[in-house]
């Protein structure tokens, strides 16, 4: 494919634009076998994303708790005295994310939020492949449940952290659990097989990502990426509660969030789905007017479904 040159449209903000100038170019992975490449590769990762969210003096309390042998956070924003929980999956491309970046990434999405959020630091390859990840988010989920109503218990993830939430609901609906309040799925990377229009369209587009191939590969260690529980998008979504989605129009991953919408509207699912000008994957960096926008309607729907409702 040919160089293309993509430049900022005037119709974005100047945080959206400087961020939009940034291209992260293409990754270098390890080899498949190489387990310490991958851990050192994840290892520079995280060290950069705690890094860039400092939590020490910022206006909320972290916990560490265990539930079942799987590791948490609990963060909550001072002043925030809902008890509602937020079942959080963070991103990282089902490589990266864990341990201290988790713990960073789960204090901004309670600051973001509002309320209470339970952080999973689901386990990761090389060292722990799926099913790991999704065993470690239904165990942190059955807790939630034990100590609170469904109605007072919402899931969601980011990119990768939306592929296990939703793959959450699927096995929790295949077990008969009951369903959380809502479901909140930002950007999220729920087909594995890459099959979707803009993984072809917006390839060189989006600055913030490209293909995953690899990593989903690792992440799968052999198993078919269409079970549903590697890639929701291919499972049965009937029954699902009310459903947030986000994505842009610069995102890798649009095919996928668009795909959702539809699959969950044909399935009777109240869904609603904010498309942004010109968005790659993730925002523009968490502070511009947009991200605050998107923030603004990820709180709204919360809200609208209790999340803020006081205990």
């Amino acid at each position: 494919m040919s160089e293309r040159a993509f430049p900022a449209p005037s119709t974005v903000s100047e945080q959206a634009r400087a961020w939009l100038a940034f291209d992260v170019g293409e990754l270098t992975y390890p080899d498949a076998d190489d387990t310490d490449g991958w851990l050192a590769l994840a290892a520079q990762a995280n060290q950069s994303t705690a890094r860039r969210f400092p939590i020490a003096e910022l206006p909320v309390a972290v916990e560490d708790f265990e539930a079942d042998g799987a590791i948490g956070y609990a963060a909550r924003p001072h002043g925030a005295d809902g008890e509602a929980i937020f079942l959080w999956m963070h991103p990282g491309g089902l490589l990266v994310g864990g341990g201290e970046a988790c713990r960073a990434t789960t204090a901004k999405t309670a600051l973001s939020t509002g309320m209470l959020v339970w952080g999973v630091d689901y386990r990761l390859p090389p060292l722990h492949p799926y099913p790991a990840a999704l065993n470690d988010a239904l165990s942190v989920y059955r807790r939630a449940l034990r100590e609170r109503e469904p109605s007072q218990v919402f899931v969601g993830g980011d990119s990768a952290g939306g592929n296990i939430a939703a793959a959450l609901l699927l096995r929790a609906k295949d077990m008969g659990l009951p369903m959380p309040a809502a479901l909140v799925l930002n950007t999220p990377q729920i087909d594995l097989t890459e099959s979707g229009d803009t993984f072809q369209t917006l390839n060189g587009v989006d600055n913030v990502l490209r293909s995953l191939a690899p990593t989903n590969a690792l992440y799968a260690a052999g198993a078919d990426p269409r079970d549903p529980y590697l890639s929701p998008i291919f499972g049965d979504v009937s029954g699902f509660p009310p459903t947030f989605l986000k994505s842009g129009t610069r995102d890798l991953f649009l095919s996928n969030t668009v795909r959702m919408h539809r699959k969950l509207r044909a399935a009777g699912v109240p869904t609603e789905l904010h498309v942004f000008e010109a968005m790659p994957h993730g925002g523009f960096g968490g502070d511009s007017p947009e991200d605050l926008d998107a923030a603004a309607e990820q709180r709204r729907f919360l809200a609208q479904h209790g999340a803020l409702r006081r205990g």
